[in-house]
């Protein structure tokens, strides 16, 4: 993929529009009591959001690769940030659930190469944040 690029713009005390190389566009905000608006995500949870969209693309594609009968994905993503600056994520707890009459074990080693192998997001942020790994399947 190469260079990726990103603007980001202040519109509103600390509102930011961010426009992605892509095309796309989205608001980041911050609390009221922090100078924001609450018109928009905070930086992390943007963060959080790619990470759950990065594995998510790739669990998808590695269980249709695998011929599993996955109906939908869900990723929910817990972050534990630090209590001293720069705050950063310490630990995230990464929970998917695999609709349908999925393989466990297949679901299982879909979940490992993406974060083994393919997530660029997992890779790109600190090695020595936390990882908690938890799934289930779901027939409902």
């Amino acid at each position: 993929m190469g260079t990726l690029k990103v603007e980001v713009r202040e519109v509103e005390g600390m509102q930011l529009l961010a426009r992605t190389g892509s095309g796309f566009a989205f608001v980041m905000d911050s609390s009221k009591d922090n100078g924001g608006l609450e018109q928009g995500p905070r930086p992390k949870e943007v963060l959080l959001a790619a990470l759950a969209g990065c594995t998510a693309m790739d669990v998808i594609s590695i269980l249709k690769k695998m011929q599993e009968p996955l109906e939908k994905l869900v990723v929910n993503v817990e972050g534990e940030s630090a209590e001293e600056h720069p705050k950063y994520v310490k630990k995230v707890i990464l929970t998917y659930v695999a609709y349908g009459n999925v393989n466990g074990e297949n679901l299982k080693k879909a979940i490992e190469l993406s974060q083994q192998k393919y997530c660029g997001v997992s890779a790109t942020l600190r090695p020595d944040i936390e990882k908690e790994i938890r799934w289930e399947i779901r027939h409902d």
